[in-house]
């Protein structure tokens, strides 16, 4: 009878063990949904979203205020489209926009809001107008070594 008690408290402590690992998993990687707050949905599109990915922040002032909730192709416009779900307690104008940023250098990329000055806000199924794509490095870097040959050729012909 003792061996059964024993095996049986080793039991509950196995199974509360794994469940707060994965609990401990699912709140590190943000896909839990343990979270109860309500939230509504607007709607962002984006000319280029780069490594965006589904869950990635939407920050304002520093301040995770949503996640982002889904993205599609829209074949009509050839851009991305990005449902954004954004926290009930903050509320935004209807003139918001929306720049995909990337935190630090090589960093995650998130999505930040930056208040407008309207009074109509925005609401469940609205859409962001302002918005702003993501900066692709390698563009850049394209942008700047295009941009010195043709600085160094314009030299050239000048010294000649």
């Amino acid at each position: 009878m003792q061996r059964a008690t024993i095996d049986l408290w080793v039991g509950i402590f196995v199974v509360a063990g794994f469940a707060a690992i994965l609990f401990l998993a699912l709140k590190v990687g943000n896909m839990g949904g343990f979270d109860s707050t309500a939230t509504y949905v607007v709607k962002a599109s984006f000319d280029n979203i780069g490594g965006l990915k589904v869950r990635a922040p939407v920050k304002s002032a520093g301040v995770v205020v949503g996640r982002v909730s889904d993205i599609s192709f829209d074949g009509a416009a050839y851009e991305a489209s990005v449902s954004l779900s954004l926290d009930a307690r903050y509320k935004f104008p209807k003139d918001t926009s929306a720049a995909i940023m990337t935190s630090g250098l090589l960093g995650e990329q998130y999505i930040a809001l930056e208040a407008g000055g309207d009074e109509k806000m925005l609401a469940q199924g609205d859409g962001i107008t302002l918005t702003q794509g993501a900066v692709v490095l390698e563009n850049l870097i394209g942008q700047f070594l295009y941009s010195k040959s043709e600085s160094d050729a314009k030299a050239a012909d000048g010294s000649q």
